[in-house]
């Protein structure tokens, strides 16, 4: 399939407010005390309702499974040690929701968790797939190695629920996949190849999710409120501009990038001038605003909720962590992968779980054949992209502007 970053041409005319979203570390209920009132924001709650074809005793359950999760990764990971092999919520086929860890060997009898986790043996340890991975992310960096050996092979990723590493390919492109594979010397039997619709390209187009248009051409999104010492900003996506490029909303000039970097990473800030108002809210494109609560990152397999200037607010699951994107521009490391859709002008949106926690910035996705987003494909051919808010802010030295 084909991936892709999302510049867009600009076209005059539309009013918006210049707000912008952020997210701020919030104390987590015990799952007993969870109600669906409570663990969601309304409007987060109706979309992920909506997309993901859940109810609200569904949506209260995910709540606590993803609490559970919360609660004991970093448990599982002490007591598996070498063993563990990744963690995930699972979706059943009732309907309701299962945190899942897996080890390697027999270690997981020896686990020590609540009895709701559902612990699986499985054969390749977290760590010997990191290192598969990893081999064939330094055969990318390689300097000498041409584009056009990779031209289809588009992403990679450790996928513990297969308890393999996970090879997008475009169906002429098998050969050349097997070929990275051998030149990297990871563990062949640890990988895996999958056939991906369309290729990788980049979504490129301040409240969370409004419209931004970049040296009066190109249109991107707003991601989340932001301030470094005394000077307000927002955080968007490094393909969106580079740094000195002139950021207008509301057909004014706001400010500019401070910073920016792509590819290798798709993070970026832009600096906005102090008249201009910042919130710690996400456009729902309803009308209203959802508040960030937090940050915390959530499990794979979390639902969650994306807003951009192109195609609103749309809500998936996490697919996939640590993911290689081979765009044409090239290669971006560290993604998280989401079959919530996007398009053209998303880059650089806001993402947030059910629960209010940020989770960072659209990059880019595979597009359906004569669209300018992924929407109309199955949910299970998409694959979009964002980049971490919590590196975004480490790597800046910014703070979340807090609700």
């Amino acid at each position: 399939m084909k991936e892709f970053l999302f510049p867009r041409r600009r076209r005059y005319g539309r009013t918006m407010v210049l707000t912008l979203a952020a997210a701020t570390a919030a104390a987590m209920l015990p799952a007993a005390a969870l109600s669906a009132s409570d663990a969601f924001d309304p409007a987060l709650k109706a979309a992920i309702e909506r997309d993901l074809g859940i109810g609200p005793a569904q949506a209260v359950q995910y709540l606590r499974t993803e609490r559970l999760a919360e609660q004991n990764e970093a448990v599982a990971r002490r007591q598996l040690g070498d063993a563990y092999a990744g963690s995930w919520i699972e979706r059943r086929e009732d309907g309701s929701f299962v945190y899942v860890v897996a080890a390697s060997g027999l270690s997981a009898a020896k686990a020590a968790l609540p009895a709701e986790i559902e612990v699986r043996n499985v054969r390749h340890s977290l760590s010997a797939l990191e290192s598969a991975k990893s081999a064939l992310d330094d055969v990318v960096r390689q300097a000498t190695r041409s584009k056009a050996a990779l031209q289809g092979v588009h992403a990679w990723h450790v996928d513990p629920q297969s308890n393999s590493v996970v090879v997008a390919v475009a169906p002429d492109a098998v050969a050349k996949a097997i070929d990275l594979v051998a030149r990297s010397r990871a563990d062949a039997g640890a990988v895996r190849f999958e056939t991906m619709v369309g290729q990788p390209e980049l979504f490129a187009t301040i409240r969370g999710g409004i419209e931004y248009v970049i040296n009066n051409q190109y249109l991107c999104s707003v991601g989340f409120a932001v301030t470094r010492g005394s000077t307000k900003g927002f955080a968007t996506a490094g393909h969106c501009g580079n740094a000195g490029n002139s950021v207008r909303v509301s057909n004014q000039n706001v400010g500019s990038f401070a910073q920016s970097n792509f590819p290798g990473t798709d993070r970026a800030w832009v600096q906005v001038g102090s008249a201009h108002t910042l919130q710690p809210w996400v456009s729902n494109w309803s009308g209203g605003n959802v508040v960030v609560r937090g940050s915390t990152e959530a499990a794979t397999g979390a639902s969650l909720c994306r807003s951009g200037r192109t195609t609103g607010y749309r809500c998936g699951t996490i697919t996939a962590k640590n993911v290689t994107v081979n765009y044409a521009e090239g290669a971006v490391f560290g993604l998280t992968q989401s079959n919530a859709c996007a398009g053209g002008g998303d880059s650089g949106g806001s993402w947030i779980t059910g629960a209010g926690q940020a989770q960072g910035v659209t990059s880019g996705g595979n597009r359906a054949t004569g669209s300018n987003s992924n929407c109309s494909l199955p949910a299970s051919q998409r694959r979009t992209y964002f980049d971490r808010i919590n590196p975004i802010l480490s790597q800046y030295g910014l703070s979340l502007v807090r609700g």
